[in-house]
């Protein structure tokens, strides 16, 4: 049997699974340009010479596997992972309907509205990074 036949072998199911993780070589870092505290992030990065990779959060939100691995790295808090003073957070009322959401259900706001994500968003799941927001102590903890 080749190779090849064998991975027709694997279920579909397996398959699926298998790419619903994501492990990064380096920090992956979702910022918006026109985010004063996501450029401290980055400025801060550079400086010290800590290699990642910027994405633009509004236009690419973090994938759902990404935002469970975050919501695991913050303790289980929903609330950390949003933006709760965006225009977006407020305008769709989830500061009352939040509390009342299933886990997957937020995720998904989450996931389709990069504007709802608390930014930055910096994540190597690889190494045992969840950062959300830009404080410079948490950020040196985890980073060095």
């Amino acid at each position: 049997m080749t190779k090849s036949e064998r991975c027709c072998e694997v279920p579909a199911f397996e398959i699926i699974r298998t790419h619903t993780f994501y492990f990064y070589a380096m920090l992956k870092v979702y910022a918006y340009s026109g985010c004063s505290t996501c450029k401290n992030a980055l400025k801060w990065l550079k400086g010290r010479g800590i290699a990642f990779e910027e994405v633009a959060i509004r236009e690419t939100p973090p994938s759902v596997g990404e935002l469970k691995a975050m919501l695991a790295g913050q303790g289980g808090e929903l609330r950390r992972l949003f933006n709760v003073s965006g225009m977006d957070y407020r305008s769709l009322g989830l500061k009352d309907t939040l509390p009342g959401m299933s886990v997957e259900e937020a995720l998904g706001l989450l996931a389709g509205n990069g504007n709802l994500v608390k930014r930055p968003f910096a994540i190597d799941v690889k190494k045992g990074v969840f950062l959300v927001g830009f404080k410079e102590g948490e950020w040196e903890g985890a980073l060095h």
